[in-house]
């Protein structure tokens, strides 16, 4: 299979992941249960956790050792730029979050249901980047990441955002939109992924040299979303544990994942 190849598939299965998810319309009558919807978004955060050290810091530390950079410079200074992006982001997007009547970012008449999935597509621009970024240190040749590794990623990318296409779609059945709709919806929050992908993959192939930053500033922005949204979302109310023991889940099987495959 050529580089170009690995790299499509590569990108549109963390896309399948939300899709599937999505679909969980179709199959489940009711709204979600508190409780598993506590254990899926702290899942979803261990496997972010994981995914930003083992799939991106790391790398990119070696990457910078390996072309003579002090190694902690890119990893720090992406990371921070990454927090900074999100941050933006979160500021000027208006969005809703799952179980909240209060919309942040800018004050607008966008409806719930939009807000809703403006929301989860914030969640995904970090996830397209990394996984694009990993594709693209693949394709450059880098011995810091191997084809293994990155399709480790995607398909780690791909697991989280199972549950994630579900806590999305599941509660728009709610606000009185058709399932048919709400899965397009869920969908459609998980199609900024491989356009993000492909926008990071066309600026690392054009200047290489900072492929330790934006892996770096990638694992930034997934953290952001991890400290600033999922772990508060899976902390709320009563049985906070549950989210803690989905965090654990999702993070061990990550590790497991980029180590025995990278």
């Amino acid at each position: 299979m050529s580089d170009t190849m690995k790299i499509v598939v590569g990108l549109l299965i963390p896309l399948a992941g939300t899709s599937l998810g999505a679909a969980m319309v179709f199959f489940l009558k009711n709204e979600m249960k508190p409780g598993l919807q506590k254990l899926l978004l702290g899942f979803a955060s261990g496997v972010m956790i994981a995914a930003s050290v083992w799939s991106l810091l790391i790398p990119a530390i070696d990457m910078a050792a390996a072309n003579g950079s002090t190694p902690w410079i890119p990893a720090a200074a992406g990371f921070l730029i990454g927090i900074g992006f999100l941050l933006l982001l979160d500021s000027v997007i208006p969005h809703l979050h799952v179980n909240s009547d209060s919309p942040e970012g800018k004050k607008s008449h966008l409806g719930k249901s939009l807000m809703l999935v403006l929301a989860v597509t914030l969640h995904n621009i970090p996830e397209g980047m990394a996984v694009g970024v990993v594709f693209a240190g693949m394709a450059s040749g880098s011995a810091a990441i191997s084809t293994a590794g990155a399709f480790a990623l995607a398909i780690g990318i791909a697991i989280q955002n199972f549950p994630e296409g579900a806590i999305i779609s599941m509660p728009l059945i709610g606000t009185g939109i058709t399932k048919r709709k709400a899965f397009s919806y869920g969908v459609l929050s998980g199609i900024v992924e491989p356009v993000g992908a492909i926008l990071t993959i066309l600026l690392t192939s054009l200047i290489t040299p900072v492929l330790p930053y934006i892996l770096s500033f990638a694992a930034g922005a997934m953290i952001y979303v991890v400290v600033e949204e999922l772990i508060p979302e899976s902390q709320e109310g009563e049985h906070s544990n549950i989210g803690t023991i989905g965090a654990a889940i999702g993070f061990v099987l990550m590790m497991i994942l980029d180590v025995a495959l990278g």
